[in-house]
């Protein structure tokens, strides 16, 4: 990491823990340089990059000072509280009408699911790609069936150990993306008919992996900060047969939330209480905001009750459909899954993906990407907080790429979702993300693609049909 990268993420640290406060002035470039014994040149790109990322402001004549938190004049939602009692799911003709709707890349994808794929080293990884297209050994085409790719499990292996978790390469199972670990873990560890406890709101493509495999859900009210509730789902572990639990733990889709370290703890202790395993889709882990990676937990899964389900497609390489789930002592039957079902993932993919691990610059590539997503988080909060009315509640999220918004009560999202379309601008409603279709006044925005001109004129005719939605005054924008 540069020199100014570092001072800018311990300066940023600093404002996270409270250390600075909003209105608090900075050392001037001079004290800067002789405090920390910095160059100027240094110092002052540092103080660009928070800048960017919305943490200071410049003062003329006065220097740079702490601003006030982008989102902080917004209040949080409240906890969730879905409608109690199993599920029997119905959702995926609803949800693909949605999906289908948004793919037009003419469209501000405020509404993706997907962040922009130029910040990700394609050409890079297509140069590995093309190298392991040439070499392909001709037995890899049978030796690199299920559980995969030796060298990628290897690799994937030392990335827990770094995040202090020990993971043997032999329970790593590769999958075509972590959609397909989803499925293979909930096909391993259930039947038609079984109840799985999910949070409330959650990601629609386990809904759908749910409904597909004609399993039953329970809904978990979840914090759009902390995520999940402990109290709540011990109480459904107590009175309900549940087989597996998928969360979110860390910067959870479509909320941002991320389940503390000490309850991460909790959870793992109250699922070996009940020996419920516990399927979690990770796919947002690498994505952090702060110099600390987020708990792995697997790193505390001593009962080998985690199956750990992620992929290289949101923080390397969309598109390259590439996954892995590390299912403790469910290792085998995921395997065996994936050979029921796939048989296997692209060799040339996984053994591109290994080299480019030992190789590539994988972690410099994760450090740009995290500043880049973060400085977007705060320009499309500046966008909220300048153009949507008075009413608004969202929870900052630090990590990933959504915010979770909820609109004033007035506001039906489905009906601002096709007005907005109308407008060449997608969002995503929050029906979506219940098996009950609740959550009707709420949004996901992304911030996973570089502000421009045409972002912020979609955010001002955002605003102005949920101003028309609520018959508020303009004079009421916040």
């Amino acid at each position: 990491m540069s020199l100014y990268q570092d001072y800018a993420d311990r300066t940023a640290q600093l404002i996270a823990d409270g250390v600075l406060r909003a209105g608090d002035k900075l050392l001037s470039v001079r004290q800067a340089c002789k405090t920390h014994g910095l160059s100027p040149i240094t110092v002052t790109q540092a103080y660009h990059l928070l800048e960017s990322r919305g943490l200071i402001e410049a003062r003329p004549r006065s220097g740079y000072f702490v601003r006030a938190r982008l989102g902080s004049k917004l209040p949080e939602p409240e906890m969730s509280h879905p409608v109690g009692g199993s599920t029997a799911l119905e959702v995926s003709d609803f949800i693909f009408q949605i999906l289908d709707s948004v793919r037009d890349p003419a469209i501000v994808p405020l509404g993706s699911s997907f962040p922009d794929a130029r910040l990700y080293p394609l050409d890079k990884l297509g140069r590995f790609l093309a190298a392991a297209a040439r070499h392909l050994d001709p037995l890899a085409t049978v030796t690199d069936l299920p559980p995969g790719n030796e060298e990628l499990r290897r690799q994937l292996a030392l990335r827990y150990l770094a995040h202090g978790a020990s993971v043997s390469p032999q329970e790593i199972v590769v999958t075509s993306g972590a959609m397909e670990g989803l499925n293979l873990c909930l096909q391993a560890l259930t039947q038609p008919g079984d109840l799985v406890a999910i949070e409330s709101p959650t990601f629609y493509a386990g809904l759908q992996a749910s409904e597909r495999l004609g399993l039953k859900v329970i809904e978990i009210p979840s914090h759009p900060r902390e995520g999940v509730s402990l109290d709540a789902l011990a109480d459904a572990l107590r009175h309900h047969p549940v087989k597996a639990c998928l969360f979110m733990l860390n910067y959870a889709n479509p909320t941002g939330s991320r389940v503390s370290d000490e309850n991460k703890r909790a959870l793992l202790e109250l699922l070996r209480k009940y020996q419920v395993p516990l399927i979690e889709d990770d796919v947002y882990a690498e994505l952090y905001f702060g110099r600390e990676a987020p708990l792995c937990s697997k790193a505390m899964d001593t009962d080998g009750l985690v199956l750990h389900v992620s992929s290289f497609s949101k923080c390397l390489a969309p598109g390259y459909r590439v996954g892995w789930v590390a299912a403790g002592r469910f290792a085998k039957k995921v395997q065996r899954q994936k050979y029921a079902t796939s048989l296997a993932t692209a060799v040339p993919m996984q053994i591109a993906l290994a080299d480019y691990l030992k190789h590539g610059g994988f972690d410099n590539h994760l450090r740009q990407l995290r500043r880049q997503l973060a400085t977007q988080e705060a320009q499309l909060l500046a966008g909220i907080e300048a153009h949507f009315p008075a009413g608004i509640r969202l929870a900052r999220p630090d990590g990933g790429y959504f915010l979770w918004l909820e609109l004033p009560a007035q506001v039906d999202a489905l009906r601002l979702h096709k007005e907005a379309l109308a407008h060449g601008i997608s969002t995503a409603p929050g029906p979506i993300f219940s098996a009950k279709r609740e959550f009707s006044n709420y949004l996901r925005l992304n911030f996973g693609h570089p502000a421009t001109s045409l972002q912020q004129d979609a955010l001002a005719t955002l605003g102005r049909l949920i101003r028309q939605a609520t018959m508020v005054s303009p004079m009421a924008c916040i």
